[in-house]
Formats: structure tokens, C-alpha cells, sequence
């Protein structure tokens, strides 16, 4: 591996983060994953992504050619400007790290939503929605091929699109968000409240025959058909791919969520839904992406052929 032929990507998720060194022919030099220090506040946060870009770093030879880091809440390339989960507030993008190369930032969901359309299930489509559906929901709107953030970077919050407006209160304080029913957490905490347990994870819901289970089930599905009817119709996509930990349901997900989107568009047809391709690794490769893009290589991606991974996401 010679020097500057490799990036440093970073993939910072509220409980973990996952990075590595990537080439300039995307083959994936190594990978690691770290737990996010969270609870030991915002500072201590951006440190420890210091740290880990820096370990990274000095496991290849010479200096990366650029930094690429995918992080949550409100984001530009340039600066982490919000994450209620992780407390910081206009971050630069220089103080996640001490080496002096170009880095870039982008939003988690989105810079996955870009792995996908350049490296995974979107690879040739111009518009469609990538939805992880893991701990929390969130949509990327992917449009003409690069990622859609919006006015001011909130694009692609259909977690909390209302769609039972007298519905039970989510965690931003609206009522009725898809989140609150259709998050693979959710789905977890409303079996375990009406059951009356504990601890009960959301691939257990899904595959129970408890009426309870398959009531909650129901709903989650119901909520999901109607928040992708309503993005469809405003938004035409031409797949709808959709990944994180609950899309490893399979057909039990896919299944019943066609079927009613297909039932909820009378007048037109519903876009296919296909599952996501790069699993764990969407969010990493997309911060590979972005860079190659900070070290002033936009052409790269489109021609790699990457090793997908099979781990399945956090739930």
C-alpha cells in the first residue's frame, strides 16, 4: 500500500463506530469497530473519533489522502452542526482530527444512502429512497444520484412523518410518528409494554404467534405502507430500498408492506421494494466516498466492486 492511496472512513453511530482505511480501488484495507463514549459527554465523543482516525491512520503507509466521516443530526461537509444523541453543536470538521488532510462530513443516513447508490442496491438508479430501519428511522432521498438534504439539511426525516396524527408521543416531542410505531426499537417497547415484560427485542415480535406480537406487527407494518404511499406519491421514486436491522426480517417485512402499498396506490403502481446491499458496511463506504472527495477523487466509487458483508445490523 503506497502513501496517499488510501482514506481514513468513519462511520459514527450513537452506541458504535466503524472505520477503516479504503483504496482508491475500494478495496477495503482494514476495518474496526469502536464503542461510542456517548455517555461520557460531547468532548470526550470527538476525542475518541480523533483517536480512532489517527490509529487508523497509522496503520498505513504514509498519510491518507483525505478523511471521511459519516455522523448524525444536522451536518454540511464542512461542520457537525446538531446531534441531540451525541450533544455537540457546531463542531468543525477539522476537530475530529489532527492530521493535516482534507476532510469531509456527511449526514449518517445519507452518506449510506450514497454507498448504496453508487456501490450497492441502487447502483444505475437515478431517483429512490434508501430507509434504514434499525434503532431509530430516517430516509435517504436519492436524487439524481447524490443524496438530497433539503434547505437547511433536515431532508429525509420520514420517522417522523405523522401517520397516526392522535397517535402515541415520540421521543421529538410530535405525536404519531412512524418512528414510534415501525422502529425496530419501537416495536420491541410496545410488545414489551402490552405484555407487560421486559427486554424484548424486535425479531422476537416478528416472529412470535402471540396475538399481542402479531397486533404491534400489524401496526408497524400499517405505518410503514403509509408513510411510503404518502413519499411515493410526492416523490416518484423508482426502488425503494430498504435496510438496517429490521429489513432482516425478510418477508415477513417485505411482504405485507408491498401488499398494502400496493393497495393504498390505486391509480398507479408501487415502486419496488429491494432490499439494501451493503448491510454494516453502507455508512463506511459512503464516508469513504466522501474522501476521496475531500482528497479531490469525486470520480471514484462507481467502479469499485466491493466486498459486501453479511453481519446484520444492530436492531
Amino acid at each position: 500500500m503506497s502513501a496517499n492511496s488510501f482514506v481514513v472512513a468513519l462511520d459514527v453511530g450513537g452506541t458504535s463506530m466503524k472505520g477503516g482505511l479504503v483504496s482508491d480501488s475500494g478495496a477495503v484495507l482494514l476495518s474496526e469497530r469502536r464503542p461510542t463514549p456517548r455517555a461520557d459527554g460531547p468532548d470526550a465523543v470527538v476525542a475518541a473519533i480523533s483517536t480512532f482516525i489517527s490509529d487508523l491512520a497509522g496503520s498505513g503507509d504514509g498519510a491518507p489522502a483525505g478523511v471521511g466521516l459519516a455522523v448524525p443530526g444536522l451536518v454540511s461537509e464542512h461542520s457537525a452542526i446538531y446531534a441531540t444523541n451525541l450533544g455537540w453543536r457546531d463542531v468543525p470538521a477539522t476537530a475530529f482530527t489532527t492530521l493535516d488532510v482534507p476532510v469531509m462530513l456527511g449526514h449518517d443516513v445519507r452518506t449510506g444512502g450514497l454507498a448504496e447508490s453508487t456501490l450497492g442496491a441502487g447502483r444505475g438508479l437515478s431517483d429512490f429512497l434508501f430507509l434504514p430501519i434499525g434503532t431509530g428511522i430516517a430516509g435517504a432521498l436519492i436524487i439524481r444520484g447524490e443524496p438530497y438534504g433539503g434547505s437547511s439539511g433536515w431532508a429525509g426525516e420520514i420517522g417522523h412523518t405523522p401517520v397516526f396524527p392522535d397517535g402515541e408521543q415520540c421521543a421529538c416531542g410530535q405525536f404519531g410518528c412512524l418512528e414510534t410505531y415501525a422502529s425496530a426499537a419501537s416495536v420491541g417497547r410496545r410488545y414489551s409494554q402490552r405484555a407487560g415484560l421486559e427486554g424484548i427485542r424486535a425479531e422476537q415480535v416478528v416472529s412470535s404467534d402471540d396475538p399481542i406480537a402479531i397486533e404491534v406487527w400489524d401496526e408497524a407494518v400499517e405505518a410503514l405502507s403509509l408513510a411510503l404511499a404518502t413519499y411515493t406519491l410526492l416523490l416518484d421514486p423508482s426502488v425503494i430500498v430498504l435496510g438496517g436491522g429490521l429489513a432482516e426480517a425478510g418477508p415477513a417485512l417485505f411482504d405485507p408492506v408491498r401488499t398494502r402499498l400496493v393497495k393504498r396506490l390505486a391509480f398507479r403502481e408501487a415502486p419496488p421494494l429491494i432490499p439494501a446491499a451493503l448491510g454494516v458496511d453502507a455508512g463506511m463506504l459512503g464516508a469513504a466516498l466522501l474522501g476521496w472527495r475531500a482528497a479531490g477523487r469525486p470520480e471514484l466509487g462507481p467502479g469499485w466492486a466491493v466486498d459486501v458483508r453479511s453481519e446484520p445490523l444492530v436492531s
